[in-house]
């Protein structure tokens, strides 16, 4: 691989830190669900996407990350409810990888 090739590919790859901190468990609960949220919302978008162009059309893959992005909702809530009972803070630590692929 010549040098400007692996240049090119380092580019194809960056990271973006979207979360870091020590947050209260009221504050960690906020940015935990509001990121949630966002994604849920996507997925529902696009669960609504596929519906409007035809009423058959299989949404499985949508439907599964709802309920696994619910799921985890619940979890982070489960767990950080445990943080504010114990009289803990919360670190967030949430970085988005994004790269090309063909």
């Amino acid at each position: 691989m010549t040098n400007t090739e692996q240049t090119k590919v380092e580019k194809a790859q960056q990271q973006v830190q979207l979360v870091e901190g020590l947050f209260t468990p009221s504050e960690a609960m906020h940015v935990v669900n509001a990121l949630i949220d966002q994604k849920l919302n996507f997925h529902k978008i696009q669960k609504l996407r596929l519906w409007e162009g035809c009423e058959d059309s299989d949404t499985t893959y949508e439907n599964n990350r709802i309920k696994e992005l619910n799921g985890a909702k619940q979890t982070a809530k489960d767990y950080i409810s445990i943080a504010r009972k114990e009289g803990y803070n919360v670190v967030i630590n949430g970085t988005l990888n994004i790269s090309f692929v063909k």
